[in-house]
């Protein structure tokens, strides 16, 4: 009989598919299947949305390529905060590791369950608690009125599946690995199938990709309508950096974290842009601005319900595989800042059998869960979104620090385009961040509190030490 391994260290047992179909699986999620209807609500215009989806995957794929050049030099499992550790010092870095679990991973985790749930609900009518319980609201300083209990079947299933998906993962990253390996090819399969018959069997028609909504809207409030959707795509392109949050497990993690960053980046931006086109070739703009089940729609204009009821299986199956893919790079970060003595020593603990970061993977999935409770699917995204970009703003200038503090060091891969691609990442980044505070303050400002309410904590480390 084997006994377990008691020594407090993670495994290397993920190889370059693991890593590709990490990357891959946390993107492709529920934002492909929800964020279309909020963009064309936005936009206005079909052109205008495939340009977005088009331009918002390039811009994603910088960041990964500029990530790509960091993974090679700094291989430890933690990803970002480790990055943020050695470019910034410890305040950033907390900072950063903070935040994940504050709101950009465990939101992004809130948000991808919602809709898996929501999906479910395409089957299964929720219950619902009484009109007067839903309409209890917690005010939150700066932020305003939050409805926790509104919605509360599609949310109660979306916890459920958080915890599930905890659990499998609390059991190794093996079986975690396999069964993001499973999902994420049946998903990508899924997606691929579906857009071939939507434009080879789908009524549809051309005009569609011309056909603009009738709208009086300004010039002031198209660039706010284009910062708005640009949020909307990069939380359905988000999800990109997640295994660098497990370099600590990856075989080979110079070669394999880059190659999984930018193959599985373009495998999602193809995917994305052939299945809008898709989308706009069965319905017009404004029938998907109508339609927040976009992919349960556009499939009955097909087979009619049950063409609804199989896109809906086959989002369900996406969502999963987004969730149990975040779940298992995330509980990483703050196994890192445990061990470099920045967060609760508890949460650097490795399971004896599992080689897991149980304690870690156990508070996330709590905490993820009370974020369901926190809003709608769109209100979460826009919080989660306008967080994490502060953080990818700063990554990417991060790239000029190492150029110079590690200079000597040899890197597996380069960020083509250097110094240029980064500056132009950094100053889209910018530019992004103040539009999308302009244009929805009330959940910028939601991020911003979920961030800075880690500040007393990390005063508090830093007195201990």
């Amino acid at each position: 009989m084997n006994k377990p391994d008691h020594t407090n260290r993670l495994l290397r047992n993920l190889g370059l598919l693991s890593t590709i179909m990490i990357v891959a699986g946390s993107m492709i999620g529920s934002g492909i299947f929800r964020k279309p209807s909020s963009m064309a609500q936005q936009l206005h215009s079909p052109e205008l949305m495939i340009i977005i989806w088009i331009a918002a995957g390039l811009i994603t794929l910088i960041g990964a390529a500029i990530n790509a050049e960091i993974a090679g030099i700094i291989t430890d499992t933690g990803g970002q905060f480790i990055y943020f550790k050695k470019m910034y010092g410890d305040f950033v870095a907390y900072l950063y590791g903070w935040s994940v679990l504050s709101v950009i991973q465990t939101g992004s985790q809130a948000a991808i369950a919602y809709v898996f749930a929501e999906y479910i609900g395409y089957f299964i009518k929720y219950p619902q608690l009484p009109y007067s319980v839903q309409k209890i609201a917690l005010y939150m300083p700066l932020v305003g009125d939050i409805y926790p209990f509104a919605d509360f079947g599609t949310k109660a299933v979306a916890i459920i599946c958080t915890l599930f998906l905890t659990g499998v993962n609390y059991f190794g990253v093996i079986f975690g690995g396999v069964v993001q390996n499973v999902v994420t090819i049946i998903k990508i399969l899924s997606i691929l199938l579906l857009t071939v018959l939507l434009l080879f069997l789908g009524d549809g028609n051309t005009s569609n990709f011309t056909k603009d909504m009738i709208s009086g809207n300004s010039n002031l409030n198209l660039f706010s309508g284009i910062g708005l959707a640009l949020a909307g795509a990069f939380w359905a392109y988000d999800g990109w950096n997640n295994v660098t949050f497990i370099a600590g497990e990856v075989k080979n993690p110079k070669r394999d974290v880059g190659l999984g960053l930018l193959f599985g980046t373009l495998i999602v931006i193809i995917v994305y842009v052939l299945l809008n086109i898709a989308f706009l070739y069965v319905l017009p703009i404004n029938e998907i601005a109508l339609s927040p089940l976009i992919g349960a729609t556009a499939a009955e204009k097909i087979f009619g319900h049950i063409g609804g009821e199989i896109i809906s299986i086959a989002v369900i199956v996406s969502t999963f595989g987004a969730l149990n893919g975040s779940i298992l790079a995330t509980a990483r970060v703050q196994y890192a800042m445990s061990e470099k003595k920045l967060f609760f020593k508890s949460l650097a603990k490795i399971h004896p059998r599992y080689k897991t970061p149980h304690v870690s993977l156990i508070v996330l999935g709590i905490w993820s869960s009370v974020l369901v409770l926190s809003g709608s699917f769109d209100m979460i995204t826009d919080y989660v979104i306008f967080a994490a970009w502060m953080f990818y703003m700063l990554g990417a200038f991060g790239v000029f620090v190492l150029r110079k503090k590690m200079k000597d060091t040899d890197r597996t891969y380069k960020v083509w385009g250097y110094p240029y691609t980064p500056a132009l990442f950094v100053l889209f980044s910018f530019v992004f961040l103040i539009n999308s505070f302009i244009a929805n303050t009330q959940n910028a400002m939601m991020g911003l509190v979920l961030i800075c309410s880690g500040l007393p904590l990390y005063f508090y480390w830093k007195y201990k030490k």
